[in-house]
Order: C-alpha cells, then structure tokens, then sequence
C-alpha cells in the first residue's frame, strides 16, 4: 500500500467544490502531510466519480480515496436517484478494495445560484474539505491497525 490520496472531484459547480479540495490539502499540510502526496483527478460530475475511484482503488497506489461533488435538484432528473447511486457505489467500491473511501458528495436540500446561497455552500464546502482530511488520515490509521490486528492472530 502507498501513502498517496486520491481525490476525485466533480467538475461542475467547481466555483463551490474547489475550496473543498483547497481545505483538504491545507488541513493535511497543517498536520505534516505534503500536499503532493494528494492526486485530484476532475471528472464531468457526480455519476462519473465512482468509476474513477474504482480504478484508482485497484491501481495499489492508493492509501485512501476522496469524492467530492454537488448533487442539485436542476428540475430535470431526480437527484436524489443519482445521488443514491454515487453514494452506494462509493461504499461498494471501498469494501470490495480495501481502500477508504470518503465522501464530499453533498446533495443540499434548497439550492438556488443565488450569491447568497453560493457563498454559503462554498464555506460550507471549506469546512467539509478540512473535516475530510482529518477523517482521511483516521481511516487510513484505522486501516493499517485492523490490517496489523488481523495479521497477528
């Protein structure tokens, strides 16, 4: 198992998700881990991410992978369908390889590109980024103890 993180982000609504991904890699910093160590891989949006994490997952390079993404009901589709899929797939992904994964695919409940909601869900995203990476490096601890744990029975 390697050390890298892989974060996979979704590229629509990135003038929201972007300071999700600057919040991680600052929280990992702030805590002795290089940013370089982070891989961020843009994909279109939310469905295409755990494809994406799959095959990054299976790569072996990956201590830990991280979705982020905005689900938003754009009238056109049921978003709570696409995000039930992201979201079961994420965790199908992560028992079938071993390899954590997190998710900052949030689908709010009212959304509307108005500033004020824009400005509310990009800090909100910053919290998140940084809640991640702190939850990111548990798992990975996490991972590695229950490995340990197991190999010693």
């Amino acid at each position: 198992m390697t050390d890298r993180i892989a974060f996979v982000q979704a590229s629509w609504h990135s003038d929201i998700l972007d300071g999700g991904y600057e919040a991680f890699v600052a929280e990992l910093a702030g805590r002795g881990v290089d940013p370089a160590r982070v891989d961020r891989v843009r994909v279109a949006g939310a469905f295409e991410i755990p494809l994406q994490i799959k095959l990054l997952a299976k790569s072996g390079r990956y201590a830990a992978a991280v979705a982020a993404g905005w689900i938003v009901d754009a009238g056109v589709y049921r978003h709570e369908f696409v995000a039930t899929a992201v979201i079961n797939a994420l965790m199908s992904i992560q028992l079938e390889t071993e390899v954590p994964v997190l998710s900052l695919v949030l689908t709010p409940h009212h959304f509307h590109s108005h500033d004020d909601h824009k400005d509310f869900f990009r800090e909100h995203f910053v919290l998140k980024g940084a809640e991640a990476a702190r939850a990111c490096l548990s798992a990975i601890d996490g991972v590695a103890k229950a490995r340990a744990l197991a190999e010693s029975v």
